[in-house]
C-alpha cells in the first residue's frame, strides 16, 4: 500500500476527539458532575453510549471512593484483567492493587466452599477489607459471595464497584448489590459489564479528572 489511511495519529487528539463524541452523543444528563465523570469512562471503554441508562450510582459514592484511596485504601480485584486494567500513574497514593485468584490456597478453599475459584480467593480479602476499593469486574460469584461475607460480619469496603459480566448470576448479582445498600456502588444493570469497564470506572474515581 503506498498511499497512507487517512486518521488520526496524534494520541492526544484522539482522546480529546473522542470525549466530545462521547458528550455530544450519550445522554449525562441525570448524572453529578462526578458520575458523569465516571460515565464517560466507562463509555470510552466500551464505544457503547447507550450504556448510560444502566449505570447505577449510589449517593455519594465517587467521592466516598475517591477519599478511600487518597488515604491509602487497597483495591481488591476479583481477575488479574481488572488488576491489570488500572492505570497505576492514576492512583493517588501508590495504591495496593490485589488480585487473589492466583493464590495456591485457593483451589482447597473452591472446592471445600463449594464455590468458584473466584468466590474462594475472597476469603484472603478479609484482612484487607475493611475501608478497602473493590473492584469485581468478572465473576458474578465474586459479587454475591461478598455480599455472603458482610452478612456474616465481615468488615465492610469503602465502596464496591460491581462490574460482573455474564449470562448466569450477572444481572441477578448487581441487582443484589442494589438491593443491599450497606456500602457504596457503583454497577452496570443486566448482563454487560466486564475488566473494562471496572478498571476504566476505578481509574476516573482515582484520578478525580478528566
Amino acid at each position: 500500500m503506498s498511499e497512507r489511511l487517512a486518521y488520526i495519529r496524534d494520541g492526544a487528539a484522539i482522546y480529546e476527539r473522542s470525549f466530545a463524541i462521547i458528550r455530544a452523543e450519550a445522554d449525562l444528563a441525570r448524572f453529578s458532575p462526578e458520575e458523569e465523570r465516571v460515565a464517560v469512562r466507562i463509555i470510552h471503554a466500551t464505544g457503547m453510549v447507550e450504556i448510560t441508562k444502566d449505570i447505577v450510582f449510589s449517593t455519594f459514592v465517587v467521592a466516598t471512593a475517591h477519599d478511600a484511596l487518597a488515604t491509602g485504601a487497597p483495591i481488591l480485584c476479583d481477575s488479574k484483567m481488572v488488576a491489570n486494567g488500572v492505570t497505576r500513574a492514576r492512583l493517588p497514593r501508590h495504591n495496593d492493587v490485589i488480585c487473589t485468584l492466583d493464590d495456591p490456597r485457593v483451589p482447597d478453599l473452591a472446592r471445600g466452599m463449594g464455590n468458584t475459584r473466584t468466590a474462594a480467593a475472597m476469603e484472603l480479602w478479609r484482612e484487607r477489607l475493611a475501608g478497602a476499593v473493590v473492584a469485581i469486574g468478572n465473576a458474578p460469584t465474586a459479587l454475591f459471595r461478598l455480599l455472603e461475607m458482610l452478612d456474616a460480619g465481615a468488615p465492610k469496603p469503602a465502596a464496591i464497584i460491581g462490574m460482573p459480566v455474564g449470562f448466569v448470576g450477572a444481572a441477578e448479582s448487581k441487582e443484589a448489590l442494589i438491593a443491599d445498600g450497606r456500602v457504596p456502588f457503583i454497577t452496570i444493570r443486566g448482563r454487560k459489564g466486564g475488566s473494562a469497564m471496572t478498571a476504566a470506572a476505578i481509574n476516573a474515581v482515582a484520578s478525580g479528572r478528566e
